[in-house]
């Protein structure tokens, strides 16, 4: 396989508040995930859907305020089952 378009964007995916014991994959405070275009190694399958949906926002040219966060490229949001929480934050990379 060969990759052909260069992402302008790349995702940092930071668990905020929740103990291993709590999520099935163990995510506790302050794990980390990059990611560009695809699913970041090791993250929820479950929650992926929530992380697609607001990269493609930021991918689509728009920013996080009109989903109620108070930075342009930076908002928080919750796993599928609940107790855990994550910061999403965009940057555009440079070109």
């Amino acid at each position: 396989m060969r990759k052909w378009i260069e992402e302008d964007w790349e995702f940092t995916v930071t668990v905020t508040e929740g103990r291993a014991e709590q999520c099935r994959l163990g995510f506790e405070r302050n794990d980390r995930f990059r990611c560009g275009y695809g699913t970041p190694s090791g993250f929820c399958p479950k929650t992926m859907p929530v992380l697609y949906t607001l990269c493609e926002i930021i991918r689509c040219g728009g920013n996080f305020k009109a989903r109620g966060s108070d930075k342009d490229y930076e908002i928080e949001f919750g796993c599928a089952d609940g107790p855990v929480r994550f910061r999403l934050s965009a940057r555009k990379r440079d070109t």
